[in-house]
């Protein structure tokens, strides 16, 4: 058994939920083209978009996360000086805690960016490189 999980994850088709169901505009005379056996080359395909959208999301995620966190630190130091002045333990005060916590949170944001990377978008990409290697032994002369 793989441990891929790309196939429990994978993208719903943008055609029709049935296959050869024909879309509601057409008509009895119109015939729709018949679906290939091979998947269309990834650049003419949504799934290159599908994997830019999950990266672009994963990136969007990780830089949030650490830039709100450090954000919330700036304007806590301007405008609550005497919360960040005030002691927590063993002569720390709360600005410095606050401050020290920076590493660890930056270290989670790479770890999450790491874990979905792993989880989603490298199925994608894997799954897109599988269909250019088919496209490329059927098709030769491409």
């Amino acid at each position: 058994m793989s441990d891929d999980p790309s196939d429990a994850y994978a993208a719903p088709s943008h055609r029709a939920r049935r296959p050869g169901a024909r879309p509601a505009w057409a008509t009895t005379g119109d015939q729709l083209p018949e679906p290939t056996a091979l998947p269309s080359a990834p650049g003419h395909h949504r799934d290159l978009r599908i994997l830019r959208r999950a990266y672009r999301r994963q990136r969007r995620v990780a830089t949030f996360t650490v830039l709100s966190y450090f954000t919330l630190f700036l304007i806590l130091s301007a405008r609550a000086p005497s919360f960040m002045t005030k002691p927590v333990t063993g002569g720390l005060s709360t600005g410095m805690v606050l401050g020290l916590v920076q590493l660890p949170v930056t270290w989670l944001a790479i770890a999450l960016f790491e874990f979905t990377a792993s989880r989603y978008v490298d199925p994608l990409a894997r799954r897109m490189r599988q269909r250019t290697a088919l496209l490329a032994e059927r098709e030769p002369g491409r």
